[in-house]
């Protein structure tokens, strides 16, 4: 078995990981660490636990943590794993930090959109990006894992492969995205009341938002070129899901058949991107609870440009399921196991 610490198990990442984690056969979660509930019952904190999970909640001692356990999930803020993380921990244990710490290469890049000083870069460089579907191979074998964000888990997938290939113009590439509430966070904060949210939709983070470099980043890989992209996500009052609608120039004409050939060349074999039918779109709903990105793309020919979008639920494919689909990989299990989880509806 193997045995697994979470710090940060009691936000919405963190529960989700105590969701799937609690059905993989091959897991044994060892800590819960919470430093809100120290010594609570972490069934008193989500009920949904009530004679499933009978542990307390513990603090966030990754140093002790790391002589119990095989993985630790970081499921926190921004700048917590870095500031936690050492050599002699990364000797005993592996690491999944769910929070933008090591998913940029630049250091100052994550300093300048983060607004915080990057307190482990020596072990940026070793740090793998935890896109299963692109760096499959690198994850078998790291130490360190960047699981990365929502918004750009969605947005990097839903466009990948036409960057690839070398269909769009990168410099025209426009995103749009749409979030449900529990990507802020379950702290308490006024904007995500529900009289703030409910009957409302509004765009934030606008020319700003952090993910953004995390998108140019990894979509430059993929095209072999540096780019810059505007990205605006935007806040509706629904629990779960992300919705990313993205525009960009064709670099030639092309028919639906050539475009979805391109996508079936990296996805077809991908048991969690599910690219859906001719003028059929993706949707929230059909995803929800699961670990699955559903795209669906429409050719524009009257502006040449396409329109692709993408759905996920963003606290498992997004988040949580993501960091299991990790964990799979870097233990040698099938990538899929503790992942079968068939989307939630109604």
């Amino acid at each position: 078995m193997i045995k697994a610490g979470i710090i940060g198990a009691t936000g919405y990442a963190g529960a989700e990981l105590v969701r799937i984690l609690t059905g993989h056969k091959d897991v044994e979660i060892k800590w819960y660490g919470s430093r809100s509930y120290i010594d609570q019952k972490y069934a008193e904190v989500y009920r949904n636990m009530f004679q499933i999970v009978d542990e307390v909640c513990m603090d966030d001692n990754m140093e002790q943590l790391a002589s119990q356990v095989d993985v630790i999930f970081t499921a926190t803020p921004q700048g917590l794993c870095a500031s936690l993380v050492s050599e002699e921990i990364l000797s005993r244990t592996k690491i999944i930090d769910l929070s933008a710490d090591f998913r940029l290469k630049d250091v100052g890049i994550y300093e300048e959109w983060y607004k915080i000083e990057h307190k482990a870069p020596q072990f940026i460089d070793e740090a793998v990006y935890g896109l299963c579907e692109v760096n499959r191979e690198a994850v078998r074998s790291a130490r360190l894992v960047a699981n990365p964000g929502c918004y750009t888990t969605c947005s990097i997938l839903t466009a990948y492969p036409l960057a690839k290939e070398g269909m769009i113009d990168m410099n025209t590439l426009i995103i749009d995205a749409k979030s449900g509430t529990s990507g802020a966070g379950r702290g308490a904060k006024l904007p995500n009341l529900y009289c703030e949210v409910n009957e409302n939709i509004k765009a934030y983070g606008v020319a700003a938002h952090r993910h953004t470099p995390e998108i140019e980043e990894q979509l430059g890989y993929a095209s072999g070129e540096k780019i810059a992209i505007n990205f605006t996500p935007h806040l509706i009052p629904m629990n779960r899901g992300i919705l990313a609608t993205e525009y960009a120039s064709l670099k030639k004409d092309v028919s639906w058949e050539e475009v979805k050939a391109v996508y079936d060349k990296y996805y077809r074999n991908e048991k969690f991107v599910r690219v859906l039918d001719r003028d059929v779109y993706p949707e929230t709903r059909w995803v929800e609870g699961s670990n699955y990105l559903d795209i669906g793309f429409k050719i524009d020919r009257r502006t040449n440009r396409i329109i692709m979008m993408g759905a996920i639920d963003n606290l498992v494919k997004g988040a949580a399921g993501q960091a299991v689909q990790n964990m799979n990989l870097m233990f040698g299990l099938d990538e899929s196991e503790g992942l079968d989880l068939v989307p939630v509806f109604p």
